[in-house]
């Protein structure tokens, strides 16, 4: 099911939102802010900042935003995601089928 894109949110300048937090098999959550005008690949980046290479091992891989059960596509923004202040997100790796 496709969240709506809400053209208003869009036009307005980007806004602070505060998410929960876990890197894939991180126990630590954590509270991050991102703006309504980053990208997935943005998020992505700033929840790993905080525990790829230092409780969670750093792999070669692309990093992907799970919400609500979804994989986002990593261009997509936070506004265009529906994502909420304080919702709950995970970051993993997406590893290739060959790799496993």
């Amino acid at each position: 099911m496709s969240t709506p894109v809400d053209n208003e949110a869009q036009d307005r300048a980007p806004e602070v939102v505060p998410l929960n937090a876990i890197f894939w098999t991180d126990f630590v959550q954590i509270l991050v802010p991102v703006t309504t005008a980053d990208t997935m690949d943005q998020v992505a980046a700033a929840v790993a900042s905080h525990s790829e290479g230092r409780r969670v091992r750093a792999l070669p891989y692309p990093k992907v935003v799970i919400h609500d059960g979804r994989t986002l596509p990593g261009d997509m923004t936070v506004a265009e995601a529906g994502i909420a202040p304080l919702d709950h997100v995970t970051v993993d790796y997406l590893i290739p089928e060959e790799a496993s």
